[in-house]
């Protein structure tokens, strides 16, 4: 069988020539940006061809590929099969991502269902022979206790301490254990996982962890992995969701580490999600909500044991999952919303979640209304010529003067890309400049003098205009295409605002506020 071997790795593998060079380096955990999941229109997941041949190119590679690229041996992954023994070299190094972990929080009181109380339990005698049952029935002022109780808890008596769950008796612990009360709060996002260990007995944070959404590799939105989904329905369900719950547990051991808790002491796992995130944590085809008409298996909340799941914490555990409003209104949105208090505030409220899938909130006074839009990738980076997700090396703000171009680049690393806040930057700096006009349009080189700050800003690809933002040998630009990759952007948000504006009889005018929440709206 031939091999392929990964130059910078020192990894070999041996394949059978029938898939895609993609396919078969992501089967074997060797991820490779692919952000329209393998369908050759991104050009995004190059790899150079140190030895070996590879088939000719194809007339998309010759497309999507400069030609300095092609001449360096530079193929598309996901364009190629190959057949015989090749040695590659993957371009993309796997950078360090700015996951934002905290945020506002308002006051508010804190009173959750969990909870401790301890009780002293009678020692049986000679003469009083009770079961265990009895004796703490007895205590709890109860007439009965789940069986399951009895079959988790190894006698003993004196003090003891019940865990309660809304007034319900789910777990039981020798000794008093009410100092040791923790929960976990997740957010999982398309792009990140973020959790905060709480210690419910007063609320505080005791530590946070973050990551990458592991489940990148089945596609970098939704759509992709539900496309995942549709193509394997063998085993593709439960591969989502084990590799979500991974990442959960690894979370949860690093919480655990920093709070220097144990996690058996966990005993309850609050998650928010959007909903096709939630329909891949719990295992349920997610496949509805990616067709006509877009009907999702389920919207409510639900409360599991965490065991089920395969997550590891107190065997009695739960797991909440907020509830969703629909197909693209998630658990997310809908937490956000709640802990703004849009149900109580008493003004116009915008309430903007910006991504691929643009959710929006508007409270007019306490009455929500809510919709979503396809806002494009373009704000995470992605359909941009030069555009990456906010990780090291990303431009997150630009700045154009007479004397030059300065970037703010996050990890203030040498610049490689644009991400979403930074092509905002970029076209926000091009048209106050005068170098894009209002209608998205390039100015025409021509019609500046050479001794024009801009001139040399600008340079001329065949018949389009492009605009440098960095130049070295691995020129940044923004194109044509760029610019109204934002303005599609743009529109499908302003398209979202007007109709709940116009469903709520107000204008814009009327707004007192407008949030911008999560990752975006913190580089923002």
């Amino acid at each position: 069988m031939p091999k392929i071997f990964i130059k910078q790795l020192g990894k070999d593998f041996e394949y059978v020539p029938k898939k895609n060079l993609l396919q078969l380096l992501l089967e074997n955990d060797i991820f490779v940006d692919n952000p329209c999941n393998g369908n050759g229109s991104c050009g995004k997941c190059k790899v150079r061809v140190l030895e070996g041949n590879l088939p000719p190119l194809s007339k998309t590679e010759r497309k999507l590929l400069k030609e300095d690229e092609i001449s360096s041996d530079i193929r598309l992954s996901c364009l190629v099969v190959p057949k015989e023994d090749i040695t590659i070299e993957i371009l993309q190094k796997e950078r360090k991502h700015k996951i934002l972990t905290t945020g506002y929080v308002p006051e508010f009181e804190f009173n959750p269902a969990l909870c401790k109380k301890i009780f002293e339990i009678k020692m049986p005698t000679l003469e009083n022979q009770s079961p265990f049952e009895d004796s703490l029935c007895e205590a709890l002022g109860s007439k009965k206790v789940n069986w399951k109780l009895l079959r988790d808890y190894e006698s003993s008596y004196g003090t003891v301490t019940g865990i309660f769950n809304d007034s319900e008796l789910i777990a039981l612990e020798a000794g008093d254990t009410t100092e040791f009360l923790y929960g976990v709060a997740i957010d999982i996002g398309t792009t990140t996982v973020v959790a905060a260990l709480i210690d419910m007995n007063n609320g505080e944070e005791l530590a946070t962890a973050s990551r990458i959404n592991p489940q990148k590799k089945f596609g970098l939105d939704v759509l992709t992995r539900i496309t995942y989904e549709l193509e394997h329905p063998e085993g593709s369900k439960e591969e989502l969701q084990k590799t979500i719950v991974q990442a959960i547990n690894e979370m949860v051991e690093e919480l655990c580490s920093e709070g220097k808790i144990k996690k058996e002491n966990i005993y309850e796992i609050s998650i928010a999600a959007n909903c096709t995130m939630m329909h891949f944590l719990l295992g349920v085809d997610a496949t509805s909500i990616g067709k006509s008409p877009y009907a999702p298996v389920f919207t409510k909340a639900k409360n599991i044991s965490a065991s089920d799941l395969g997550i590891k914490a107190a065997k009695c555990a739960r797991v909440y999952c907020l509830p969703s409003v629909s197909s693209y209104i998630g658990a997310d949105i809908v937490a956000g919303a709640y802990v703004c208090e849009l149900h109580k505030a008493e003004e116009n409220i915008l309430f903007i979640d910006i991504g691929t899938n643009g959710e929006i909130v508007l409270s007019k006074g306490g009455r929500l209304l809510s919709c979503s839009c396809a806002a494009g990738p373009a704000l995470e980076g992605m359909n941009i010529s030069s555009g990456m997700r906010a990780a090291e090396g990303a431009v997150e703000d630009v700045e154009i003067t007479e004397n030059g171009i300065d970037l703010k680049v996050i990890g203030e690393e040498d610049p490689i890309g644009i991400c979403g806040s930074g092509i905002l930057a970029a076209v926000k700096e091009l048209l106050r400049t005068g170098i894009v006009k209002n209608n998205g349009a390039f100015i025409k080189k021509e019609q500046l003098e050479e001794s024009d700050y801009r001139y040399k800003m600008i340079q001329l690809n065949g018949n389009k205009r492009e605009f440098i933002l960095k130049n070295t040998t691995e020129q940044l630009l923004i194109t044509q295409g760029d610019v109204r990759q934002v303005q599609l952007a743009k529109g499908a948000l302003l398209s979202g605002f007007y109709a709940l504006l116009k469903q709520a009889k107000i204008d814009m005018g009327e707004l007192d506020k407008v949030m911008i929440a999560g990752q975006f709206g913190a580089h923002l």
